[in-house]
């Protein structure tokens, strides 16, 4: 081969070379702006989707913060719903505790002797003999008359009491004529009342005169030391037993030891063994009786 025939066929290699390389570097930039616009277009999805993700998310709540007191603010915290319960129920009496000194109705020693007439109603309750009552309270005691005549009624109205001897009946009524009259008067009072007739109630009892039943206040209140229930319990025993003289019934005394003490026996002064007692009938209408006593 000639010397001019070899650089033609050197310069023929030489161009192809240039053009393969040429081709390769196409190649190469190609793949690299491929890789440049798929990175590109990742990044905006993941742009555009943080946008609408921002665009649907709701607005977080913002954190509990617990309410202070303003410095020397003397006003303590609230206290949760249970523990306000718990101190309300405390605070509560049981249902069958005794009033407090402070609950209590005040007990005068005495009151002007003049009363306040409660409301007659109601039907009468018993047996065919009806006998009308009135119910009085001395002026300046905190009782209602008609609250102390609707306690009466019952007790008088009780299936234990008076009316289970088969003919008694009550029945209340207001001003005007009645059978007999129940006053509840402060304990000098029912020391004037009572002292008329030659009875020493020594601010302390209760008795029952001609047509009158009076009732000593301080007992009403406080019951007595010798009757363990609860002081309406002993207020019937109250009614029943002065009540009990009005129709003709005498004292009585315990018949045996752990029996039932008579309504007529006189418990305030001990119960010689007999167990307190506040009827003159129990629940079958037996009449708990006792030997009389003077």
């Amino acid at each position: 081969m000639g010397t001019r025939a070899r650089r033609a066929h050197s310069s023929r290699r030489r161009t192809r070379r240039r053009r393969r390389t040429g081709r390769a570097a196409r190649v190469v930039r190609g793949a690299a702006l491929l890789v440049v616009l798929a990175v590109a277009v990742v990044t905006l999805r993941i742009v555009m989707r943080d946008d609408v993700l921002a665009e649907t998310r709701p607005e977080a709540e913002p954190p509990p913060v617990a309410e202070i007191p303003a410095a020397g603010d003397p006003t303590p915290p609230e206290p949760e719903p249970e523990q306000e319960q718990e101190q309300e129920q405390d605070s509560e009496p049981a249902p069958d505790s005794e009033p407090t000194d402070e609950e209590r109705i005040p007990v005068p020693e005495t009151g002007p002797g003049t009363f306040r007439v409660a409301r007659g109603g109601g039907e009468p309750v018993g047996g065919d003999t009806v006998l009308t009552y009135r119910l009085e309270v001395e002026d300046g005691i905190e009782i209602a008359p008609d609250e102390a005549a609707t306690e009466v009624q019952d007790i008088l109205a009780d299936p234990r009491g008076w009316t289970a001897e088969g003919d008694t009946g009550f029945h209340l009524v207001g001003e005007g004529p009645a059978d007999f009259v129940v006053q509840i008067a402060t304990p000098g009072t029912v020391d004037d009342i009572c002292g008329q007739y030659g009875l020493d109630t020594g601010g302390e009892v209760n008795c029952s005169v001609a047509q009158t039943v009076v009732v000593n206040l301080r007992r009403w209140v406080e019951g007595s030391p010798q009757f363990p229930g609860p002081v309406e319990e002993y207020r019937a025993l109250i009614i029943n037993h002065e009540v009990g003289h009005y129709l003709g019934h005498g004292h009585e005394g315990c018949p045996e030891p752990g029996a039932p003490a008579p309504a007529m026996m006189q418990q305030i002064r001990g119960l010689d063994g007999c167990v307190a007692n506040a009827w003159p009938h129990d629940e079958n209408g037996t009449y708990l009786s006792g030997p009389s006593v003077p």
